[in-house]
């Protein structure tokens, strides 16, 4: 699961991942980009797209 890791000085946060999470991710990615996709491609598929990570609480 992932971490929701608030910085000290209250800007942006950072999201730790775990192993199983990166797999997720690509997993769907690979799912919704067809292969051979340029990147202008893989922008416009993804665009259209939401992935969910599950926060660890």
């Amino acid at each position: 699961m992932a971490r929701i890791i608030e910085s000290s000085t209250g800007s942006r946060r950072i999201i730790k991942m775990s192993v199983d999470d990166i797999l997720s991710v690509v997993q769907d990615y690979q799912r919704i980009v067809p292969r051979f996709s340029n990147t202008k491609e893989a922008r416009s598929y993804l665009s259209d797209t939401v992935i969910y990570i599950p926060e660890d609480v």
